[in-house]
């Protein structure tokens, strides 16, 4: 299972399980928001909410 997160570009992250995958996911959209912080550089807004089945 893969998950990718259309607003962060690059940002995903895989699982064996549907729930591996968005744990993982979640994590690594911590990482990914830090990074810019820590070098100082914005992060844009939340576009809106996507649905995926």
């Amino acid at each position: 299972m893969v998950a990718d997160v259309p607003e962060l570009p690059g940002c995903m992250a895989d699982g064996r399980t549907y729930q591996a995958g968005i744990a993982n996911a979640q994590e690594i959209i911590g990482e990914w928001i830090q990074t810019p912080r820590e070098l100082g550089r914005a992060i844009s807004r939340p576009k809106g909410r996507f649905v995926y089945a």
